[in-house]
């Protein structure tokens, strides 16, 4: 068993569409997806944050690497990772909203607290 979700893609399709989400949730603070989705994306988002409230260069090419939009990372920087500097993770949030009417997926927000 591995310690995360396929979600039923190849892992170059999985890592693109998780990258993509939390790139969005960064930009957005607040996303609409699926359950399994979300709770991969949270993982990612909650180390990024992490790296971000490090706030050194090192810290930044990372999250760099991860994030696409460069515009998104100095917000990261600038505006999110302060909004947490007194708090020890915990800075996601899973909102359920029910089923999806196409296939009866479970649809949730993700947002930061």
């Amino acid at each position: 068993m591995p310690g995360y979700r396929k979600l039923g893609r190849p892992s170059a399709h999985r890592k693109a569409m998780l990258r993509n989400l939390v790139t969005d949730l960064f930009r957005e603070e607040r996303i609409s997806t699926t359950a399994h989705r979300a709770k991969e994306a949270r993982k990612e988002a909650e180390k990024m944050i992490t790296l971000a409230k490090r706030g050194d260069l090192h810290a930044r090419r990372q999250v760099l690497a991860y994030v696409y939009d460069e515009d998104v990372v100095t917000k990261l920087f600038d505006d999110i990772a302060p909004r947490y500097a007194e708090r020890n993770g915990g800075y996601t949030r899973i909102l359920k909203l029910g089923p999806r009417q196409g296939d009866c997926a479970e649809v949730v927000f993700l947002e930061l607290v």
